[in-house]
């Protein structure tokens, strides 16, 4: 299994001017589930697609287990770290189930086709996203909530031992969000290293191990998801005053919108 990383690292963002206060030196470990909260333009998705070796950094590096990830052959990460893009566009068409199959192209040799085994991971995968009854409809035809769940399963199919997944509950409907996290974690439990960007703070609450607080004008703070989600901490990161309330022994926060 592979551990993540970060030395002094600044991701580059055009628009912004980071402090070297900011440099993030931490690492994300096997058996983690950690979420990535902070306001718009933060650099949340950009600090993924850095995570990924899609985008260099401004500062200081990223390792993947003892190597530099700036020193690995592109082939070599994708056999190791899974990306879900918040946003999903068609290269080409491809039905849902030829979506997900797609996850296995970094483990084949040029050329060489897809074995049953391949085959029998993308279908399972498609099962536990409940996409089985979609596998042959086109990508073009899904809905929001249908295109992200097969992403995931393109990622579940990939199988690699790094998650790095772009607001995963997006356009999801409640049941599916819970399946989606649940799916999460459990990739987790069986020692993957799972990073998300979430909007909710509740989600990350119920879920996630570890939390990365990313301020816009400060350090960013990281750790245990029970320390770090406190009132003294979220109401400064999302300039929001909250309250918090607790449901069945877990908090939760919500916007004290008499005081906006």
């Amino acid at each position: 299994m592979t551990r993540v990383t970060l030395d002094q690292l600044l991701v580059d963002i055009p628009s912004r001017k980071l402090h070297p206060s900011q440099a993030l030196s931490l690492q994300f470990e096997p058996g983690d589930t950690w979420a990535i909260l902070g306001p718009n333009g933060v650099g949340k998705t950009t600090l993924l697609h850095t995570l990924a070796g899609l985008k260099e950094p401004r500062q200081g590096s990223v390792w993947l287990g003892q190597a530099n990830l700036r020193h690995v052959h592109r082939l070599q990460i994708a056999q190791q770290v899974g990306i879900m893009f918040q946003e999903h566009h068609d290269g080409f068409p491809a039905t849902v189930f030829e979506n997900a199959l797609m996850g296995r192209f970094p483990h084949l040799s040029p050329w060489e086709m897809e074995t049953e085994q391949d085959v029998a991971l993308a279908q399972k995968a498609l099962a536990e996203l409940d996409l089985e009854h979609l596998s042959q409809r086109s990508l073009s035809s899904l809905s929001g909530g249908e295109r992200q769940r097969s992403a995931l399963a393109t990622l579940l199919t990939q199988q690699p031992d790094v998650w790095l997944v772009d607001e995963p509950t997006n356009h999801l409907d409640l049941h599916h969000q819970v399946a989606a996290m649940a799916l999460l974690t459990q990739q987790a439990k069986q020692n993957s290293t799972v990073i998300m960007t979430l909007h909710d703070v509740n989600i990350a609450a119920q879920w996630c191990s570890h939390v990365l607080l990313l301020y816009e004008d400060a350090p960013a703070r990281f750790g245990p998801t029970d320390a770090l989600l406190t009132k003294a901490n979220l109401e400064p990161l999302y300039k929001q005053t909250l309250s918090l309330t607790t449901v069945q022994g877990r908090s939760f926060f919500v916007p004290d919108i008499g005081r906006f």
